[in-house]
């Protein structure tokens, strides 16, 4: 049986740090709630899933890990390439829905940011299309959203993520609309990135078995307002795949991980 850990279980070496948050808030000017005080560390090239109850703060705490939104209170840093911690650097996003531009080419969905963030048009190309071949797309550059599948667009939606070569990649539940065939695919397939590129991913997710398929740690969150009430390491040997899926220390994983949540479901504390 996996034991859930505490933060101070977790190695937290600041120099191997991609976010660190300390006694984070968020509460909105309708004087709601929504997240903390919050304390999570997640190492460089970690990939970490937060799960919690629906309105618990995970997509909450996705928007200030990426500076979309700024914390009430409390200290929050995301590092760079050169090792400094600063707040919302080189940072990509992956949200629910795709929202691709319906009038543009797959290709210039996706060069996007890049544009936005005036590069020159031949870095920009080759950016494009290392994006595109990355999730398997490079056959459909001139394709348009409306012929695509929603798995294609949000393979697009993660390509122009991945388009800048953030050090950090967000994900606020990318699969949940898709069908389970789809899903399976594209966890796959966001393994094998996660793996090649070494990118740090934080992904948020309503799904136990997808949590403890993609993860390296699963965060379980309380209901509003958002703290951490459990954590669990999973040491699945990699690559994952298939047979890990199948296997009985999959099970395993999810059934503890399960157990954490059950009671917050029910509103009640976790003992």
């Amino acid at each position: 049986m996996a034991a859930p850990v505490r933060v101070s279980d977790i190695d937290v070496n600041p120099g191997r740090l991609a976010v660190s948050l300390r006694g984070v808030t968020k509460i909105y000017d309708s004087g709601i709630v929504a997240l903390g005080p919050l304390d999570l560390d997640v190492r460089r090239g970690e990939f970490v899933s937060l799960l919690g109850p629906s309105g618990c703060g995970k997509s909450t705490a996705l928007r200030l890990i990426a500076g979309l939104n700024a914390p009430t209170s409390g200290v929050l840093q995301a590092s760079d390439r050169d090792s400094k911690m600063r707040t919302g650097h080189s940072i990509g996003f992956v949200f629910q829905e795709p929202t691709l531009m319906p009038w543009a080419s797959v290709r210039e969905n996706v060069r996007l940011p890049l544009k936005l963030g005036h590069m020159p048009a031949r870095e920009a190309n080759t950016r494009v299309a290392e994006a595109l071949a990355q999730v398997g797309l490079a056959d459909f550059a001139d394709a348009f959203p409306r012929e695509l599948s929603g798995g294609m667009k949000m393979r697009v939606s993660l390509a122009r993520a991945l388009v800048t070569d953030p050090d950090i990649l967000l994900m606020d539940e990318p699969f949940a609309a898709l069908d389970e065939i789809t899903r399976f695919r594209l966890n796959d397939d966001l393994l094998t990135l996660w793996r090649d590129l070494r990118k740090t991913v934080i992904f948020v997710t309503h799904s136990v078995f997808e949590s403890v398929y993609l993860s390296q740690r699963v965060v379980v969150m309380t209901a509003r307002p958002g703290r951490i009430a459990a954590e669990f390491r999973i040491g699945a040997v990699e690559p994952r795949g298939e047979e890990f899926r199948t296997s009985a220390e999959y099970a395993s994983y999810c059934r503890d991980v399960s157990h954490a949540l059950t009671p917050l479901h029910q509103g009640q504390p976790i003992r």
